[in-house]
């Protein structure tokens, strides 16, 4: 069966069925690996995504779900994806990197809607994507150097 997505802008025609994971259709059939399978179960947020301009957990989204709406992977983000990762990089946010796409993606979301946030609604807005890691005081360092905000 064939479903239609907009993804990173771009219209896609896959022959999966529509209760097939978003997360894998992305992964599988487009090749957009950013995204990641953790737990499977929507808690960790290694396969956030951008529906909507609001972050999901594409393990849990039924791709048909995602139909004539728009789909961002950190493949596609713009300008402030951009800043945020090179914010990562300059705090050494991220150490295995397996959580990082998602980190990106919710936070982009979060200075999309709020420019200047406070580390409470930063803490608040990345309290889905876990970090194994542990690099929670550097992640929230670079969403702050992202937004322009002064970093301790």
């Amino acid at each position: 069966m064939a479903i239609t997505l907009e993804v990173n802008g771009e219209t896609h025609v896959v022959d999966a069925p529509p209760t097939d994971r978003l997360l894998s259709v992305l992964r599988d059939d487009l090749a957009l690996t950013g995204a990641k399978l953790g737990c499977g179960e929507g808690a960790c947020g290694a396969c956030a995504v951008l529906l909507d301009g609001l972050p999901v957990a594409s393990c849990l989204l039924p791709a048909g779900a995602a139909e004539g709406r728009s789909v961002t992977t950190i493949e596609g983000l713009t300008r402030l994806g951009t800043e945020l990762q090179e914010a990562f990089v300059a705090e050494d946010a991220l150490q295995c990197g397996f959580c990082t796409p998602g980190q990106i993606v919710s936070a982009t979301a979060l200075l999309a809607a709020t420019p200047e946030p406070s580390r409470e609604e930063i803490r608040a807005a990345l309290a889905g994507n876990l970090c194994r890691c542990g690099a929670y005081p550097k992640i929230e360092r670079a969403v702050l150097r992202a937004s322009g905000q002064e970093v301790e």
